[in-house]
């Protein structure tokens, strides 16, 4: 038995309205072994932008899937309700898998595919909303466009009412010249749309046409609802690599602008890229070649860049990351990085923590107050607060039994530059080593060791005791 669906009202609290999101597409022109739909856009796969939408709309979208579906269901998980089209056969065939989940549990069916990301809540709250005030079967989104981009034309009669969508395949020369385009998104009644489905005919191509029931209304002398969108960038459809860098640029522009809006500084907004999921504090400055990713979070009053890439981190407050790489790492506040440093996956970076230039650390952390030079390495590690790690120090942390090895330093150590810290390891708090020294032992707290393999010279604790003897 199918499940049955509870659906939220968009408008209207007597309506029940279902989206229909159709992702059953191969994709050819994309030349890919990826599904069209997973193909990613400002971080996150087109499909996720549909769902986005279609939970909007209710509580459970309903997704078509054909082409590899079974990569493409894994990546929905619970999200949707997944019906399947096992040939493709066109857009009507798609919309028809839905009919057995969905007959006699809606009022309207809203309906749009896929590879449209840019498309906005707004846009299909009026669509629907233009539904529910209209006494004829179905509305349409349609765009004012001389460039076509491969959508059908909207045929209106000499009273301008809408009387068919013809595919531009099949269009004749006069009808190429409409700059009136039909968007591919539909709000049908339930109803209506169920028993039309069964009777459309197959084109030459033997696809079936959604665009078909528009004629089939226009026919019966039903009103078509029309809610036209004068926003360029909503109509990117997905077709091939180009419109996915074409759609790649309209939104970058979009997320900066909003980002602008709510108080961040971008000193370059064409050259700067900021996924979608990304949040930004207020009073934060980005300077240009900056590449924010996937699920960065960034405090406020931070600098960024110029030329960094932060991905999946986190940034505190009145950080400073320049020229550098950071990648699921953790930043509190006050941390400067670079130029040219590189914090990898698993680094965590106490408050007021420095790394120079080209400093490396990798699943760490740094204590408070840590200052690490330049061209050095830090990884597996554990640093206590205030110590200095002096330039070219090293953790050797990949042992000859292929296994990586902690090094555990205390607070107030002072590691002398060019030092091997040899894992594992235990270097005691407020310890001392000589600049060139290869540390192979654990070392005692307030001990200084110097040399290669490095050795006690002295006890800072010892020496005290012995000036208070005398």
């Amino acid at each position: 038995m199918l499940r049955h669906f509870m659906f939220d009202v968009l408008s209207n609290m007597s309506i029940k309205t279902a989206s229909v999101i159709l992702a059953a597409g191969k994709g050819t022109r994309m030349c890919s072994s990826i599904p069209k739909v997973l193909h990613k856009l400002a971080g996150r796969p087109l499909l996720e932008y549909a769902l986005d939408l279609g939970l909007h709309i209710c509580n459970v979208p309903i997704v078509v899937l054909g082409f590899e579906s079974e990569k493409v269901q894994e990546f929905i998980g619970d999200r949707a309700k997944v019906v399947l089209q096992n040939q493709q056969l066109g857009t009507g065939h798609a919309l028809h898998q839905a009919a057995d989940v969905l007959r006699g549990q809606v009022d309207m069916v809203l309906v749009w595919a896929a590879d449209m990301p840019l498309l906005t809540k707004s846009l299909l709250e009026a669509v629907v909303h233009c539904q529910t005030k209209n006494e004829g079967p179905v509305s349409i989104i349609t765009a004012i466009s001389d460039d076509d981009r491969g959508f059908g034309r909207v045929v209106r009669s000499d009273r301008r009412e809408v009387q068919a969508v013809v595919e531009q395949s099949d269009a004749t020369s006069e009808q190429l010249a409409i700059n009136e385009l039909n968007v591919g998104v539909y709000c049908f009644d339930s109803l209506w749309l169920w028993d039309e489905l069964s009777t459309l005919k197959p084109s030459a191509s033997g696809e079936y046409y959604l665009t078909d029931l528009i004629e089939s209304a226009a026919s019966q002398r039903q009103k078509i609802g029309v809610v036209t969108s004068n926003a360029g960038d909503e109509i990117i459809g997905i077709n091939t690599r180009i419109h996915l860098a074409e759609a790649e640029s309209a939104l970058r522009a979009r997320i900066n602008h909003s980002w602008m809006e709510r108080g961040v500084t971008l000193i370059d907004p064409d050259n700067t890229y900021i996924d979608s999921n990304v949040e930004i504090g207020l009073d934060t400055t980005i300077l240009p070649n900056t590449h924010l990713q996937g699920g960065t979070v960034v405090g406020s009053e931070c600098t960024l860049g110029p030329n960094s890439t932060i991905r999946d981190s986190v940034i505190g407050n009145r950080c400073k990351i320049e020229s550098s790489v950071v990648e699921g790492a953790i930043l509190e506040d006050e941390v400067d990085v670079g130029p040219f440093g590189h914090l990898r996956a698993g680094t965590h970076l106490g408050n007021g923590v420095h790394v120079g230039n080209f400093g490396e650390i990798k699943n760490s952390y740094l204590g408070p107050g840590v200052k690490m030079g330049h061209f050095s390495y830090i990884g597996d590690a554990i640093v206590g607060a205030r110590t200095n790690i002096g330039a070219g120090a090293i953790t050797c942390n990949y042992g000859m039994d292929k296994q990586k090895h902690r090094t555990e330093i205390g607070e107030d150590v002072f590691i002398g530059s060019d030092t091997m810290l040899v894992a594992p390891l235990r270097i005691g708090s407020r310890v001392r080593t000589g600049a060139g020294s290869v540390v192979t032992k654990d070392l005692p707290d307030d001990s200084l060791a110097v040399g290669v393999p490095a050795r006690i010279i002295s006890r800072l604790v010892d020496d005290k005791a012995e000036s208070q003897d005398e």
